[in-house]
């Protein structure tokens, strides 16, 4: 396959000649030769640019609850893939070399009429890292490789919309399920496009301080909040991941809002409170310590969540298994990334009968 740039969606020409790119809450409008806040979508000549179709930055076979997704087919593997970029610019980016490189990289402006030593436009799809890959090439992998789902995970799946669109369609096509790993930081609109081929999305709810959201991932809180909020409303099954962090984002109060917040989503929602380690540029923080994590577990438990887990713990027997919120059978046993055991009957519980949320069935 040859690789070749591709017109970007949900874009719009203003009066004064900028394009306004309404992917994402930032609703950038973009001055030719430039690109928006994600760095990966390109005005050049009157028309916005993705440069992440069909190229691959990461790719990998992996266990669905690396994801993390507890509640859908549980014990599968994940056919994954990234591109690169993100529309936020967290600091303790754990995939910053990939998720961040455009930003860090790459020069603001490529090209345009006012800029001297522009690229080719024709080139410009061979600037970002990755290999070239057509959807109908990704899903041939994914069903090669015995995957049951597509993730579209390691950075931001927003920001290659176009690609992962045309993967989830074709996978849908072929019996594959759809899952979103992300920020959250998307439009109403294209969200509403994709819900009908994607079957799940790992929500990052990163804080519940609007101060937070900007000064640590340069984004806003409520944006995210409704997107949790229309994921659901539109089908598509939520569970929510919170990076618990020292000092940003640990306070009680923090997650006690946190928790409510996720639990008038639904009680069946589950949520990943996951220990944070020190990367990127966000090397000033202790990792998070086992115990703050348990009282972070605790909150979600005392909200009223059915279903709290707790990642990033290996060996420390975490919080990791699914009970009956009826009955508090073992539903399934975990360790690690590893199902031990899956004693659900068709998604209910064998010894009450009590029907558990999730997706159960390929």
């Amino acid at each position: 396959m040859s690789t070749t740039l591709h017109e970007a969606d949900f874009a719009v020409r203003d009066p004064d000649g900028r394009m306004h790119c309404t992917l994402c809450p930032f609703e950038c409008r973009i001055a030719d030769g430039a690109r928006g806040a994600c760095a990966v979508r390109y005005h050049q000549d009157g028309t916005l640019y993705t440069l992440t179709y069909g190229r691959i930055a990461a790719q990998s076979v992996d266990p669905i609850e690396k994801k993390p997704f507890f509640h859908v087919l549980p014990g599968t593997r994940a056919f994954s893939i990234a591109a690169a970029g993100c529309n936020l610019q967290c600091t303790y980016c754990q995939n910053w070399a990939i998720a961040q490189w455009p930003r860090d990289e790459l020069p603001r402006h490529l090209g345009g009429p006012h800029h001297e030593a522009s690229l080719p436009l024709e080139a410009l799809a061979f600037v970002m890292p990755g290999e070239a890959a057509s959807p109908d090439a990704i899903v041939d992998a994914a069903v090669a490789a015995g995957a049951a789902s597509i993730a579209y995970t390691y950075t931001e799946p927003t920001i290659y919309f176009e690609l992962a669109y045309d993967i989830a369609v074709r996978a849908r096509a072929r019996g594959l399920r759809n899952l979103f790993v992300t920020n959250g930081y998307i439009s109403e609109a294209p969200l509403r496009k994709i819900a009908p081929v994607l079957d799940a999305a790992n929500v990052d709810l990163k804080f519940f301080r609007e101060t937070s959201y900007r000064h640590v991932s340069r984004a806003g809180l409520q944006p995210v909040l409704d997107a949790i909020r229309l994921y659901r409303d539109l089908g598509v099954w939520i569970e929510v991941t919170t990076l618990v962090i020292p000092g940003v984002n640990d306070a009680d109060e923090e997650l006690r809002d946190i928790a409510a917040f996720v639990r008038s989503v639904g009680a069946d929602v589950p949520w990943h409170v996951s220990a944070f380690a020190p990367t990127y540029r966000m090397t000033d923080r202790p990792p998070t310590p086992l115990d703050t994590l348990r009282r972070a577990a605790r909150i979600g438990v005392d909200a009223g969540l059915r279903h709290v887990y707790e990642g990033n713990v290996p060996g420390s027997g975490a919080r990791e298994h699914t009970v009956c919120p009826a009955c508090a059978t073992v539903l399934i046993e975990r360790r690690g990334f590893v199902v031990l055991a899956n004693r659900l009957v068709h998604g209910r519980c064998p010894t009450c009968d009590a029907a558990v949320a999730g997706v159960w069935t390929v």
